[in-house]
């Protein structure tokens, strides 16, 4: 079959591998019909090299339809349609009954130390082929694919697997009182989805800030309050201050992560760790890496005090450092994680109806075949031709 493929730092490329196969009576395999580029797909892109090996079948936002069921597997058959949530959940197990799926005991990667395996995201979290292909395994045939209905398109329902539950958990965890008020640093993806999805649940003033104006232009047609951080002297501090009566924001979502803008320190050290003997990068990075944190110490410094951060972007860092004594003296609140994807189902699942709430018939910028998975994955980390959401098409 046909996959997108780790070969190198900023280098991806679409290659023949094996076509996957059952391996337990409880797997399937899932004949992939859409699959997502994700934001996350980018640490892999850029920084996180020293833990792939080349031919790594990359991304973990995958739907499809089922094409083989191992024995044991009843509830699911050949021809149903899947959407495929991008940690690896047996269902079962302590953490995933208390609906934290992302740190399932069944899965958890403990040579690293790390929570539930992913798709497609590194030996960190399993190094488990991914979903930017053809055809994809998938474990817990029982539990972990979601049934979705025929009819639709799968822009309705591909959203499943990571930016709807990725973006309904930052909103849950940032705990925005009825009428309240929420900043969303980062207006890719997962902050545009959170924008929507707080207004959705009743904040009163949702602000996006953002660099690339036609983000901002995205989510203004859907009534957020937009910010240039490059405006003026690049602070938005005082910006968002001015329409929060002088206080700030009673939420901030932090769904931009390591990738953050600035940091030029920080951002030569990924570059120089990314070139070293992966052994020796490996152990850098896990003992003493650092993100550049700059999203961050912003939600630090924008939220109210008593106020709570939400953390959606994903930081790696053993060694940040972090404004402890400004976040006790605020009594600040913080919650964070990798999304527990079936923990949000039943409550998503209402909202993807014909009238369309959220957005997510056209909440795609693009929609490309797999073989041109290395320009997409450029464009989208140079934010160029308007990109938000790319979808692969197999």
């Amino acid at each position: 079959m046909k996959a997108v493929t780790w070969q190198g730092r900023r280098k991806v490329s679409v290659e023949t591998v094996p076509d996957p196969e059952i391996r337990e009576p409880t797997d399937v395999i899932v004949r992939i019909t859409t699959s997502g580029l994700c934001g996350s797909d980018l640490h892999l892109y850029e920084v996180l090299g020293p833990f792939l090996d080349p031919g790594d079948v990359l991304g973990h936002e995958p739907m499809g339809v089922v094409e083989e069921v191992g024995p044991d597997v009843r509830r699911l058959a050949p021809g149903d349609r899947v959407v495929v949530p991008f940690n690896i959940s047996c269902g079962t197990c302590a953490m995933c009954g208390r609906g934290l799926h992302s740190q399932c005991e069944t899965t958890q990667v403990r040579a690293y130390g790390t929570g539930a395996s992913l798709f497609g995201y590194t030996k960190l979290y399993g190094q488990v082929p991914g979903g930017q292909a053809e055809y994809l395994r998938v474990p817990f045939g029982d539990t972990l694919p979601i049934p979705v209905p025929e009819g639709p398109p799968d822009d309705r329902f591909v959203y499943l697997s990571d930016v709807l539950p990725t973006a309904w958990q930052a909103v849950e965890y940032a705990d925005v009182p009825p009428g309240g008020s929420v900043a969303v640093l980062g207006l890719g993806p997962i902050g545009d989805m959170a924008a929507r999805i707080a207004l959705l649940r009743g904040a009163g003033l949702v602000v996006g800030i953002d660099p690339v104006p036609e983000r901002r232009e995205r989510a203004a047609a859907r009534g957020v309050h937009t910010v240039d951080p490059s405006d003026d002297d690049g602070e938005p501090i005082e910006r968002v201050r001015d329409v929060t009566e002088g206080r700030g924001p009673d939420a901030v979502i932090d769904a931009v992560g390591m990738e953050a803008h600035g940091a030029p320190i920080a951002r030569g050290l990924h570059s120089m760790v990314a070139r070293l003997p992966d052994s020796v990068a490996r152990g850098l990075m896990r003992r003493f890496g650092v993100d550049r944190l700059s999203a961050l110490h912003l939600a630090v410094e924008l939220v109210r005090r008593g106020g709570t951060v939400s953390l959606a972007g994903v930081y790696g860092g053993a060694a940040d450092p972090m404004p402890l004594l400004v976040m006790f003296d605020k009594q600040l609140t913080f919650r964070m994680g990798q999304a527990n994807v079936l923990r949000w189902v039943d409550r998503l699942l209402p909202l993807l109806n014909d009238d369309d709430p959220l957005g997510v018939d056209d909440f795609a910028t693009h929609r490309l075949p797999l073989a041109k998975a290395p320009e997409a994955y450029e464009m989208f980390q140079t934010k160029r031709d308007g990109a938000v959401k790319i979808l692969f098409k197999p």
